[in-house]
């Protein structure tokens, strides 16, 4: 199993130790030790609540530099569905395409046009492994470390179909590569990302060795440019290739929508999301539900880390702009697209993994005796969750401290017990103390400057007189 990243890091000069991103984080997975928070790596799934919740903005999200982009002789850019509703101005998706040209690229590759494609691959795998359900989305991958870290067993009912922007970015070096005569090696795509989890996936993939993938740069960080760039934008350059429906996957409910799927459910939300997952893990489901629409964000990726516009307005103007589109493949295209499909053209090259991290050890009678601790600690701990020890609830401290990480009186009830306690017996011993008398007090100071003067001895001298001692003691007797 590779070692888990992310992509949210702690100021810790913001960071004021208030304790508000332990509570929210749904995967238990920030610690508070010293006043300043820490994230435990193997924990986090870069879904932002930490982001969303800390009023100090110590959480950072962080994405790829532009400076990246020139270790690459041609690059393209892949924008992301949600871009084009962050714009209130109402510009045409081709003028944001000729902006996001505009910005330097060589090239733009629709992000939306793949997740036509995709779209079709997953609407005919459901339809081959009809009851076999449900089956849950691949394409958010804050959702899909939700299920490692948490949810293990549904990691076999993750869709084994690449995300849009995987395969936009292969289509997009095989097409240029064959046009342009430019080795494959040589061609960077850079994904302009809505949420910092999409960093983390292209740095470390689930369904790929290596990510077609060469970068991620944030909405946020062109958002101002862009603005300045559509406003001299013209309709210009080759016509959008996407359709409303691609162009949709930008917003909860798009996916469900493209896939034309009647058995379907579409959730977004992390804590909705968590509840979903305990139900189906539990069996309630009961294969009602073919396909599951898991979106991590508020809304779909218009509400990611890294867009600007509220969510809800962003919904809105997606959903406008898709009606300048046209709303459906046409049946030529599909066709193609279903021809790669056969070939296994949108498959994932292998299986998510889960991940073990609820485990103490990798050594499983130790873990096994960690947990047995755990369990007998927990008792003793006061069960409030308070959060004051640093750890998000009673049983995560108890975890912590047959780790190492943290002791018992981290949790502040332990400590005033333990405080007390010891007062108690310092009092206890000041009353058993005997009246000192003038003479006892003369012999104490005496024995005092004996312990001094035998300090400062020489070690070789201290010898010397312990020998002459031992045959003083012999001639006398």
């Amino acid at each position: 199993m590779k070692k888990s990243t992310y992509s949210i890091f702690l100021d810790e000069e913001r960071c004021t130790g208030c304790t508000n991103c332990i509570k929210r984080c749904p995967t238990e997975a920030i610690r508070v030790r010293d006043g300043k928070a820490k994230i435990l790596a193997d924990r986090c799934i870069d879904c932002g609540e930490c982001i969303r919740i800390c009023p100090n903005h110590a959480p950072i999200p962080q994405s790829d530099s532009r400076e990246k982009t020139k270790q690459f002789k041609y690059t393209i850019a892949l924008p992301d569905p949600a871009l084009f509703g962050q714009f209130k101005t109402k510009p045409s998706p081709r003028q944001i395409l000729a902006a996001v040209l505009a910005l330097g690229f060589d090239g733009v590759y629709e992000v939306a046009w793949a997740a036509d494609a995709v779209s079709i691959a997953i609407r005919e795998f459901i339809r081959e492994h009809r009851g076999e359900g449900p089956w849950l989305s691949s394409s958010c991958p804050a959702v899909i470390r939700l299920i490692q870290v948490r949810f293990p067993s549904l990691t076999e009912q993750i869709l084994p179909i690449l995300s849009p922007v995987e395969v936009a970015a292969k289509l997009a070096k095989e097409e240029t590569s064959w046009q342009l005569d430019i080795p494959q090696q040589e061609i960077g795509c850079f994904y302009l990302t809505p949420c910092p989890a999409q960093v983390t996936a292209i740095r470390a993939p689930y369904h790929l060795e290596h990510s077609y993938v060469d970068g991620a740069l944030a909405i946020s960080d062109l958002y101002c440019e862009l603005r300045e760039k559509i406003a001299g934008a013209r309709e210009q350059g080759e016509p959008v290739k996407a359709t409303a429906l691609g162009l949709t996957w930008g917003r909860v409910g798009g996916q469900t929508r493209a896939v034309q799927s009647d058995n379907y459910l579409a959730v977004d939300g992390i804590y909705n999301l968590l509840q979903v997952l305990e139900e189906i893990e539990l069996g309630k489901f009961d294969n009602n539900i073919d396909f599951l629409e898991c979106q991590c964000c508020q809304g779909g990726c218009v509400g990611g880390a890294f867009t600007v516009e509220n969510p809800f307005v962003a919904r809105v103007t997606l959903r406008r702009m898709a009606g300048q589109l046209r709303p459906k493949l046409e049946a030529e295209k599909e066709q193609k697209v279903l021809e790669y499909n056969r070939k296994g053209y949108y498959r994932a090259e292998k299986e998510v993994e889960p991940y073990s991290i609820m485990s103490l050890d990798k050594d499983i009678a130790k873990a096994i005796y960690m947990v047995e601790q755990s369990e007998k600690i927990l008792k003793q701990l006061p069960g409030l969750d308070c959060g004051s020890c640093g750890c998000p609830t009673c049983r995560t401290l108890a975890e912590d401290i047959v780790c190492g990480i943290a002791t018992e009186t981290d949790c502040i009830f332990k400590l005033r017990e333990q405080v007390q306690s010891l007062a108690e017996q310092m009092l206890a011993l000041a009353l058993k103390v005997p009246p000192v008398t003038l003479v006892q007090r003369q012999i104490m100071k005496t024995q005092r400057e004996v312990l001094e003067l035998a300090k400062r001895l020489p070690p070789v001298l201290a010898k010397r007189n312990q020998k002459s001692n031992q045959k003083k003691g012999g001639e006398e007797e």
